[in-house]
């Protein structure tokens, strides 16, 4: 599969698109190689979680068995909720509605007890899993992310704060749950036994023919060849201010380690008064994935804070959680049709 490679540079407060060097999407190439993981579960050594101790870890923790549930269900199944957090809400009704619509049920977005026999049906693993931090992952070096761009920019990497926040972005979780399922852990240290999401690795698969991005419902939808309902992501889809375009279009490229460029003669009415290169990372502006359009300025992306994501508006493009964003990222290439509707 043929793909170009991009960085990214902000102007006029929208997200832009720029080519990059040859040697930089080499680069950026092999840093994407081995992303994803082409089996449905996690490959890393764990121990399941019972059904009787998942119920009771989820009380433990504050949250309703049965949305923890659905919402790990549905992201393996793959319609994603975004953040697992246990609490259910808006963006898991979304994913409800998509996935009863896929698979030919009344689409009314209920989350009941049905709803869980329906996808327990299809899917009947265990929903978390206990696993050891590995020696890797205790030696990995957080530090805070400084306010203001210009701060940013003296870093070479916007890499994650804290184990908790690696962990939990890596399994799906909403660091609040994270801690509350495992009160007593430090998270980095190497043996330690921590209890996670189980969730799917599998990469999106089949031809992909359009992306439909929804304004009114902030949802990404994603469709064969013969209009079938393939996968559906929530979405963050521009403001009164900055609207997302209309229309169709195309995926132009694909950065999946986008570094963030800031041009104040682009942008005069906000941000620092010098250009600034910001580098990639899951904390980067873009979450350090972007998907590129042809309607120049506009594209999909990840982002730093993903618990907002469906819940606030952005500056015209399209942001998804850093995961999400990734999971497309790899399925999509130039020519790709997208269309933007209400």
């Amino acid at each position: 599969m043929a793909r170009a490679f991009i960085t990214l540079i902000a102007a006029a407060g929208i997200c832009a698109a720029v080519p990059v060097s040859a040697q930089e999407a080499q680069d950026t190439s092999r840093a994407k190689s081995g992303s994803t993981s082409g089996s449905a579960a996690d490959t890393e050594s764990a121990d399941t979680v019972s059904q009787d101790d998942f119920s009771q870890k989820a009380k433990a923790a504050g949250v309703s068995a049965q949305d923890l549930s659905v919402q790990i269900l549905l992201g393996r199944a793959g319609f994603s909720p975004g953040v697992i957090d246990g609490f259910g809400g808006g963006n898991t009704k979304a994913a409800v509605r998509d996935w009863q619509k896929a698979n030919g049920m009344t689409v009314d977005g209920t989350t009941d007890q049905a709803l869980l026999n329906a996808l327990r049906s299809a899917d009947q693993a265990p929903l978390l899993q206990e696993i050891q931090v590995s020696t890797e992952d205790a030696s990995q070096s957080f530090s805070s992310i400084p306010d203001g761009m210009e701060a940013q920019a003296e870093l070479d990497h916007l890499g994650y704060e804290s184990a908790e926040e690696m962990f939990a972005e890596r399994y799906h979780m909403d660091i609040d749950l994270l801690k509350k399922l495992n009160p007593d852990a430090d998270f980095s240290k190497a043996g330690e036994t921590i209890t996670v999401v189980r969730k799917s690795t599998a990469p999106l698969t089949g031809e992909i023919a359009l992306l439909e991005i929804s304004r009114s419902e902030n949802r990404l939808r994603v469709y064969d060849a013969d209009g079938k309902l393939i996968t559906a992501f929530p979405a963050t889809v521009g403001s009164s201010d900055m609207p997302s375009p209309d229309g169709k279009m195309e995926v132009r490229a694909v950065a999946p380690e986008a570094k963030y460029y800031f041009d104040p003669e682009a942008n005069p009415n906000w941000g620092p008064d010098q250009n600034l290169t910001l580098a990639a990372g899951p904390n980067n502006p873009v979450g350090g994935v972007w998907i590129d359009l042809t309607k120049d300025t506009y594209g999909i992306h990840g982002t730093p804070n993903p618990s907002t994501i469906g819940k606030t508006a952005s500056h015209g493009c399209v942001r998804l959680t850093n995961w999400d964003a990734r999971k497309l990222a790899d399925a999509v290439s130039a020519g790709t049709q997208v269309s933007f509707v209400n």
